[in-house]
């Protein structure tokens, strides 16, 4: 029997549900869906550059309104799946990255290049979704776009979830015999942590502005149009 965690179907649709309708605390929902607490805290927040529409796993099966209440009376509490849920898994292949995503990816292979020597190409290839040519080229700068590319956190980049990232770089470090103290990790978690919420609030101020500038642009072609037809009126 395998002892790996079992998670929600659509783990961040299920997160953002929990955030909205629970009183649970981060650690907990993130603990349940299998995400890192920064992702939870930036739904609640609203910093989150994706906008999940909630699942609720209550009526999925996945969870009881009593096990939320035991996990709402008691923060240390860990809430238990009730029903594991049906899902194809990919067992070939690399992992999907939607096209949108696509042309971050060499950006996220720099950044782990650069940042985590010791994680072997087939992990990132595996991580990432890409092959080990690209990262190859990527690593001995022969790649075509090498001029473009810049080192970025894949996380924020969302071409993966902080907990996939820390569980890999914690994996390749045992392996390669690298110790990081408390202190180490707790100044990564930190400056993962201000990234993250700076990238989300970067974000963000660029969609007011841009909202902020059509409304003005809209604004200024209908007074436009008003004096047009004042024109036309007065003559």
């Amino acid at each position: 029997m395998s002892n790996q965690p079992t998670y929600p179907l659509m783990p961040h649709a299920t997160a953002s549900w929990l955030v909205d309708n629970t009183a649970l605390t981060f650690e907990q929902i993130a603990e349940f869906c299998g995400l890192h607490i920064l992702e939870v805290q930036a739904m609640a927040d609203d910093l989150a550059g994706a906008k999940y529409t909630g699942r609720d796993p209550v009526h999925s099966g996945e969870l009881t309104q009593s096990e939320i209440e035991r996990g709402q009376d008691n923060a240390e509490y860990r809430l238990k799946m009730q029903k594991a849920p049906i899902s194809v898994s990919r067992t070939k292949g690399p992992r999907y990255t939607p096209v949108s995503k696509r042309q971050d990816k060499p950006d996220g292979i720099a950044w782990i290049l650069r940042n985590h020597p010791e994680i072997s190409d087939a992990q990132v290839g595996k991580l990432i979704g890409t092959t080990r040519n690209t990262i190859a080229a990527i690593r001995d700068r022969s790649h075509w776009n090498i001029a473009n590319i810049n080192p970025k956190d894949p996380v924020t980049l969302g071409l993966c979830s902080q907990r996939e990232l820390d569980a890999l770089v914690a994996k390749a470090a045992k392996k390669a015999g690298i110790e990081e103290d408390e202190t180490a990790s707790n100044l990564r978690l930190g400056n993962d942590r201000d990234a993250l919420i700076e990238e989300l609030r970067a974000e963000r101020e660029a969609h007011v502005k841009a909202a902020s500038q059509a409304a003005q642009e809209a604004e200024a072609a209908a007074w436009l149009e008003a004096r047009r037809a004042e024109g036309i009126s007065d003559s």
